[in-house]
């Protein structure tokens, strides 16, 4: 079951979102977005999790900025997600993906994203308490709040060889966060999870998506 709904923030703000997986599902999962808005790879990556048995909502955080976004990964798609990214407040942000969480109702929660959404989810793992484990890939906001402490476990991703995050960055929060499961994948770029960029990884892909699987298997029973 996919299709989209509206939610409705606490500071009144609608927006559209993504919703996959079955009604009953036991757990939960809000997918966040890279800067490409809630595109068609977005969905399916919020379908795969909906086969693997997690109700899923994906919130289109750009409709604050402009309704409707879907993206593709050329370079002047990158120009306008980074321009639209630039029009998003944190409180914002964290508004939506608040009314992605309550639209899943009051099942385990977990919170997956991507690019953007990566920080984003460490956002949602220290600012919020609404989540019981978090994962982050390639989130190139998380060095600058890497002291914030999460309020539930965290695992993230990293690609060695990301120009947009250089390995020092991610040193750092190794250093401030010894309690979170970092990982690091060689030969992988900047959005390696992303079969419909360049620099997808077919092999890190695999073992990151596993690797979350297994971590929200953990910590959402």
């Amino acid at each position: 079951m996919s299709n989209t709904i509206e939610l409705k923030a606490g500071d009144g703000h609608a927006l559209a979102a993504y919703q996959a997986g079955p009604a009953q599902a036991a757990q939960a999962l809000v997918v966040v977005q890279e800067i490409f808005g809630v595109n068609h790879h977005m969905c399916r990556v919020c379908d795969s999790f909906a086969a693997a048995g997690y109700a899923v909502v994906a919130p289109a955080l750009f409709d604050r900025a402009e309704r409707g976004v879907e993206l593709g990964y050329g370079p002047d798609d990158i120009a306008r997600g980074r321009e639209l990214r630039g029009r998003l407040s944190e409180a914002g942000i964290i508004a939506d993906i608040t009314a992605a969480a309550e639209a899943l109702g009051a099942k385990p929660r977990g919170i997956v994203g991507y690019c953007f959404g990566g920080t984003v989810a460490w956002y949602g793992a220290t600012r919020t308490q609404l989540f019981k484990a978090a994962v982050g890939w390639y989130g190139g906001g998380i060095a600058a709040a890497r002291n914030e402490r999460p309020n539930c476990p965290v695992q993230l991703h990293f690609g060695e060889i990301d120009a947009s995050i250089p390995l020092s960055d991610v040193e750092a929060i190794r250093a401030a966060q010894p309690g979170v499961d970092v990982y690091t994948y060689p030969a992988a770029g900047h959005g390696f999870g992303c079969d419909e960029r360049a620099s997808f990884n077919a092999e890190a892909a695999k073992l990151a998506q596993s690797r979350t699987l297994e971590f929200l298997a953990r910590h959402l029973a």
